[in-house]
This record gives C-alpha cells, sequence and structure tokens, in this order.
C-alpha cells in the first residue's frame, strides 16, 4: 500500500523500542521524558500513523489540547481504514476539550457515531456545541487519587454532566460537564438489568456555580428524607442522602460489574468510592437493609439563598418528624 506517494512498511526495531520504553515512561508519570521518545519514534516513522496517535494520546495524558488536536489529525491523515479507527475518537476528545465544535462533529461522524441532529436535518450551526444525548452514565471523579463514582448524563461521546452530589473529596459539584475517557472502566447495573458503563473522568469541562452543603437531618420515616429530595428536585436543585447512597468498594470492585441496590431510579443509585481495600468492603454509608436510622447525612445542592428556606419549608411540612442541623457549605 502507498500513502501519499510513499510505500507504508513495517515500523523499524528502533522504532518499536523507543515507542515501548516511551509508555513505560509514561506508566511512571514521566511523561516529559516519554515526550521526547515518542518525538523521535515520529521523526523516524514520519508515515505511520501510529507513531502520531502515540504522539496524540501522551498530549491527551497531559491535558495539551492543541497539541493532541495537532497530532491527532496528522494521524488520521494516514489511516487506511474508513471508520472506527481510535484515532478519531482522541481527536474527538481534543475538540470537545477545545470546544471546536465542527471538528468535534467531524471526528465523532468519521469515527462511526450516528449524530442525530445531522441525520434529521435539524443541525445546528457547527460552531454551536454538539449536543447528542447518550443516556444515563456513570463517571470515576479523580481516578487517579481518591476516586469516586457518581451518576450522570451523557451529553455527547466525551462529556457528562453530573447528576448525583459529589462529596466534598471530590472538588467537584451537582451539575458540572465533566470530559471523559471513551472507554469505561466498570459497569453500574440497575435493578431492571440495564448496565451503564463508567468512563473516568479527563478533567472538569464546565464548572457549576451551585455550591454543596452538608447537613444532619432528622427524619422521622424514610417518607420525611424522600420528601426532602422531592422538595430540591421541584426547585430545581438537588438533595441527596449520603447515609444511603454512598459505599466504599476496592478498587477492583469499583472496576468491575457492579449492581446498584438502592431501589431509587438510576440516578440515586449508590455511587460508590474506590480505594484499595478488601473486595466488597462497605462503608458506614452502605445501602444495606436494616432498620431505618433517623439521623441522615445529607448533601444539598442549592445557592446559598435557598437552601436554609428549603430545610426550613421541609421541617414546617411535619414539625413532629422532621429537623436539621448543622448546615455548612463543604465545596
Amino acid at each position: 500500500m502507498r500513502i501519499f506517494g510513499r510505500a507504508r512498511h513495517r515500523p523499524s526495531a528502533t522504532w518499536r523500542q523507543t515507542t515501548d520504553r516511551a509508555f513505560t515512561l509514561i506508566g511512571d508519570g514521566r511523561y516529559e521524558d516519554a515526550g521526547a521518545l515518542l518525538t523521535r519514534a515520529a521523526d523516524l516513522e514520519p508515515w505511520l500513523a501510529e507513531s502520531w496517535y502515540n504522539l496524540a494520546l501522551l498530549h491527551k495524558f497531559r491535558h495539551d489540547w492543541e497539541q493532541a488536536r495537532a497530532a491527532g489529525l496528522r494521524a488520521v491523515a494516514l489511516l487506511d481504514r474508513a471508520t472506527g479507527a481510535p484515532d478519531w475518537w482522541n481527536v474527538g476528545i481534543a475538540a470537545t476539550a477545545l470546544q471546536d465544535w465542527p471538528l468535534a462533529r467531524r471526528a465523532w461522524q468519521a469515527y462511526g457515531l450516528r449524530l442525530p441532529e445531522l441525520e434529521t436535518g435539524e443541525a445546528r450551526s457547527t460552531d454551536e456545541p454538539l449536543q447528542v444525548p447518550l443516556g444515563s452514565a456513570a463517571v470515576r471523579l479523580s481516578p487517579e487519587g481518591e476516586s469516586e463514582v457518581v451518576w450522570g448524563r451523557r451529553l455527547d461521546p466525551a462529556r457528562v454532566e453530573v447528576l448525583s452530589i459529589p462529596l466534598p473529596s471530590s472538588g467537584r459539584r451537582w451539575g458540572e460537564v465533566v470530559l471523559h475517557d471513551g472507554v469505561p472502566h466498570g459497569e453500574r447495573v440497575a435493578g431492571r438489568g440495564a448496565a451503564y458503563p463508567v468512563f473516568d473522568e479527563i478533567e472538569l469541562w464546565a464548572p457549576s456555580p451551585v455550591p454543596t452543603w452538608l447537613v444532619l437531618l432528622e427524619a422521622a420515616t424514610e417518607e420525611d428524607r424522600d420528601a426532602m429530595e422531592r422538595l430540591a428536585a421541584d426547585a430545581g436543585y438537588a438533595a441527596e442522602d449520603w447515609s444511603s447512597s454512598v459505599r466504599l468498594l476496592c478498587r477492583t470492585c469499583s472496576e468491575s460489574r457492579m449492581p446498584t441496590d438502592d431501589g431509587h431510579s438510576v440516578h440515586h443509585d449508590p455511587h460508590d468510592q474506590g480505594e484499595p481495600g478488601h473486595p466488597g468492603r462497605l462503608s458506614h454509608r452502605s445501602a444495606g437493609g436494616g432498620l431505618w436510622v433517623p439521623e441522615r447525612e445529607c448533601g444539598i445542592a442549592a445557592p446559598a439563598g435557598l437552601v436554609r428556606g428549603l430545610l426550613d419549608g421541609w421541617v414546617a411540612d411535619s414539625p413532629d418528624t422532621r429537623a436539621y442541623r448543622d448546615l455548612e457549605e463543604v465545596c
């Protein structure tokens, strides 16, 4: 096969050794040294799509999106197949990070994804954000640190809007949009048997202005707790009973196929924190059975001027069975 007048050939042994060494360095977090080696590999085999794909991948790890886009475009120019190449997926992620919507649309289509906005003839301006609703998914926040899996709504192939209320340790808020990688690490299986992928966060794409509050509720029954969550949702915000929705999992479990078992809708199924430990170990805030405990540790996502009014209104509806204390902004 010939590309641009040059014959394609198998990469040299030097190219393979240089590339292998670079990925070893990437595994050790030595991105600068790896970049020098991958640049050398691209100089050795400039007509090899893999040379530029590897550089694009490195720049994605470094969140250097301009360089990731440039290397990715060089990679796709050398492809010998029409659709399905991961090179196009990386271009799509870089374009989304840069809000280069014309290129994002081109990348997803070249990868082979259907874009309903184009197929229906109702396409938005190519300069407007891509909107391809892909249903529910889970996203692992801070995958390299104290990770936490939360539920969200996929806006397109590379973005998820967070619909759970993340724990303060994540540094993330309800309503934020995060850029995520393309290969899922794990699944969450709902009671109906539907499986939802768990994607790893790459970085924050759009922040949320809505703060997160921690409050201790005294809810005599589950119905009292549910009333608080409904009240916040009706106001356009969110409340979540962390006492029942958070479980502690080892990383191996978190990255596997795990059931969600609290009986709520998909967006209120347990989110989890992945950390080293014994498989199946649950925190004291597990969604297990047992007697109802009135004191509930609750997260609320609402503006400062509204949160206390929501809580006061919740108590006023049933003062004999409801109370709260220790309201604190935590993120």
